[in-house]
């Protein structure tokens, strides 16, 4: 069997995610190959733009720069992550060189694929949700906005209150174009399977629930005084840790998790606890949290993020919106609890008082006592420690994943599910 992913990077939160995803196909005697936009492996079945003056402009972002331009009419979009995706893309010849069996599309925005260009593969798709964008009128969050359940329109995210906007364009083109197409969803969590279920856009499609997945051989327990070591953190702390590539982005919660730590420095907690960040780098302004903390970068190897999670005593991942949660089942792998809010995909990964905390919903109180919970007892962190751990092993291996895929892949092929000729 031949598949091709197409996505935007193969790093990255997604492009980690759909690259094991390609490993596990292979390890199962797949013919995989992925399309990127932006390369990062040296995996030969990866397949970046090979003219110089393609690399040229992505390098500047050009094509991303370019979709982006219709947005600058719309005063209340700064900050917002909003893809239009109309420029000509020329990804039909690609996939037609390869000639797939099936097509995998994964995180294709900023200007990678025009939304018209689906329809121009003329083969079976499956596409692996990662966020909300599919099915939207171009945010990749909504927020509290359940337009695109309709057809979008005074996007709250663009400031607009006009129904005929620029989610509105978008979300025709989608419909117009993606009518007919022979298209499966995959996605990562029961949650944003219901969210794509509710959509006009796709309420007539298959949506099918995979975890995503991970080598759980490399996101494994490391001692943690090695672990400290490594990173040159405290012994003699509790470390809580946080991850995200901009703590300011208000979806990841750090908003949140910032007066729940103060809290908690007030109530007993001050001298004992540490708090590690990952994945972003120190703000100018610091950030006050009543504890000391660390920044420790950016991380992109496996066993370095291994040990981040392994030093740490507590995850926790306050996110309002997580369409399945990576750092979470990563650090459940590394045998470390998490806390998180009762929501969105991250229901899908904690297991409440069994691999962590599930906090209500976004109260901050809650959130402190999830964290001070996890920490209080030690008898308990051992043993919730141990079934996070057995948690990631019999849910969340790239091998299971792989062959939930294969096995959807194949039911797709099969002559049963050809389309009747026209």
């Amino acid at each position: 069997m031949k598949v091709s992913h197409i996505i935007n990077s193969d790093s990255g939160g997604a492009g980690r995610a759909a690259y094991r995803l390609h490993q596990g196909l292979k390890s199962l005697g797949v013919d995989s190959k992925m399309l990127v936009q932006f390369k990062a492996s040296d995996d030969r079945a990866v397949f970046e733009p090979d003219k110089t003056l393609d690399k040229a402009l992505i390098k500047l972002k050009i094509s991303e720069r370019l979709d982006a331009l219709p947005l600058q009419f719309y005063r209340g979009r700064e900050g917002t992550n909003f893809s239009l995706q109309w420029l000509p893309d020329g990804m039909a010849s690609k996939v037609s060189q390869l000639n797939p069996d099936v097509v995998n599309l994964h995180w294709v925005c900023h200007g990678y694929l025009q939304i018209e260009s689906l329809a121009k593969f003329n083969k079976p798709i499956v596409w692996t949700l990662h966020d909300l964008w599919p099915f939207t009128g171009g945010c990749h969050y909504p927020q509290d906005c359940q337009r695109y359940t309709d057809s979008c329109g005074a996007c709250p995210q663009l400031g607009s209150s006009k129904d005929w906007d620029l989610s509105r364009w978008v979300w025709q083109r989608k419909a117009k174009a993606w009518k007919n197409l022979n298209l499966t969803l995959v996605s990562p969590s029961s949650w944003m399977a219901e969210c794509a279920k509710s959509s006009s856009l796709f309420k007539d499609f298959r949506v099918e629930v995979i975890p995503h997945g991970m080598d759980t051989q490399k996101y494994k327990p490391i001692d943690r005084q090695v672990a400290r070591s490594l990173l040159n953190l405290p012994q003699d702390k509790q470390l809580v840790l946080f991850g995200a590539i901009y703590t300011s982005e208000p979806r990841k919660g750090f908003q949140l998790l910032e007066p729940a730590l103060q809290s908690l420095s007030k109530s007993g907690w001050k001298d004992r606890i540490e708090l590690a960040i990952f994945g972003s780098s120190q703000p100018e302004n610091p950030i006050d949290t009543g504890f000391k903390y660390h920044y420790l970068g950016r991380f992109e190897d496996d066993i370095s993020l291994a040990a981040v999670y392994s030093a740490a005593d507590v995850m926790v991942v306050p996110s309002i919106q997580e369409s399945f949660g990576q750092t979470a089942f990563e650090a459940l792998a590394c045998g470390t609890p998490v806390v998180a809010f009762n929501a969105t995909g991250l229901k899908d990964i904690v297991e409440h008082r069994q691999t962590g905390y599930l906090a209500r919903p976004y109260e901050i109180e809650d959130l402190a006592l999830g964290i001070a919970w996890v920490l209080e007892n030690p008898d308990r962190h051992q043993k919730l420690s141990q079934r996070a751990r057995q948690k990631a092993e019999q849910e969340f291996t790239v091998e299971l994943q792989a062959r939930r895929y294969l096995s959807l892949f194949t039911e797709l092929l099969s002559p049963a599910n050809s389309p009747a000729p026209k």
